[in-house]
């Protein structure tokens, strides 16, 4: 089989596509045929050393994957059947293959209405905004929800997880993705590029947040008594965390992992009509160069995914 690895760190040309064996299911494992890979920047990270999570190269990359079961050490799944998951998150998966093998409850069936491009973009973006809302903050209906980045990968899942769980939905957004935004739900959208959003809000139950850095902290000013930040970007910072306690708020960080519980209730929202993930680009296997490229340009609009 093919995979794409890097001898070192650096920018995109250093990933490289190189002949490998195929994987041996271990007991409780499929061996699965991956028809399409869903990418993130905390890969770009990893490639280019600025995260330590997979130690030195060489590695490889990848989580998100949609495929086919070639092979079944366990009763949860039999040959041919689509699946997809995020597996092993955050030890490696070596998703960047034509071939993973990887434990069957970290994966779920996909479901008929998504392609296997669409499903390989959902786990990693869903279950960080399945967990943050659902799991972590509990929104229900009537809540205010502000998702920053709401047209990003976790953002515009978010915006529609909210309002399929009776939210008010406001998002912040640059001016360009408005329109997008407000597609994906958003009951208001406040331009982050022409707006101080703690001046255009107030009275916000949960804010999750997908930007960190000051965005965190002034976020303080937009909850009511008691609310609750959940971010995905700055969960390590106890300086925040006493921050928002002593002003009486709740800060919870979220680390996301392969829940099968989560992305059967992202499945289950899919079927229902009030999920759709949004892939800006997809490239074929042998372009991940280019698709690192704009994973390190930023400012993407959902995701994007290698085909295999």
């Amino acid at each position: 089989m093919r995979v794409i690895t890097q001898q070192t760190f650096g920018g995109p040309e250093v990933l490289t596509i190189v002949d490998a064996p195929e994987p041996q299911p271990f007991p409780t494992e499929v061996l699965v045929r991956v028809k399409a890979i869903g990418l993130g920047p905390l890969e770009a990270r990893l490639r280019a050393g600025e995260f330590p999570m997979l130690g030195q190269p060489p590695f490889i990359l990848g989580w998100d994957i949609s495929g086919v079961v070639e092979e079944a050490s366990t009763w949860r799944f039999r040959p041919g059947d689509e699946v997809f998951g995020m597996p092993l998150f955050p030890r490696a998966a070596s998703a960047y293959a034509e071939v993973v093998s990887v434990p069957a409850l970290h994966l779920v069936r996909k479901p008929a209405s998504l392609s296997h491009v669409e499903a390989a973009a959902l786990p990693s973006v869903g279950l960080t905004a399945w967990q943050g809302l659902v799991d972590l903050a509990g929104v229900t209906e009537g809540d205010r929800v502000l998702v920053h980045g709401g047209g990003g990968g976790v953002g515009h899942v978010a915006i529609q997880i909210a309002k399929a769980l009776g939210a008010h939905v406001i998002a912040t957004a640059g001016g360009s993705k408005r329109t997008f935004v407000e597609e994906c739900g958003a009951d208001e959208v406040i331009d982050y590029t022409a707006v101080d959003f703690t001046e255009a809000v107030r009275d916000i139950d949960v804010v999750l947040d997908t930007i960190g850095g000051d965005t965190v902290e002034r976020s303080l000013d937009v909850l009511r008594p008691g609310g609750h930040l959940v971010t995905a970007v700055a969960e390590g910072d106890s300086e925040l965390v006493a921050t928002y306690e002593a002003a009486g708020m709740r800060f919870s960080g979220i680390a996301v992992d392969p829940d099968p519980v989560g992305l059967r209730g992202l499945v289950e929202l899919v079927e229902q009509g009030w999920l759709r993930v949004h892939v800006q680009e997809s490239f074929p296997f042998e372009r991940v160069a280019d698709a690192h490229r704009l994973l390190d340009a930023g400012h993407l609009q959902g995701k994007l995914v290698l085909t295999v």
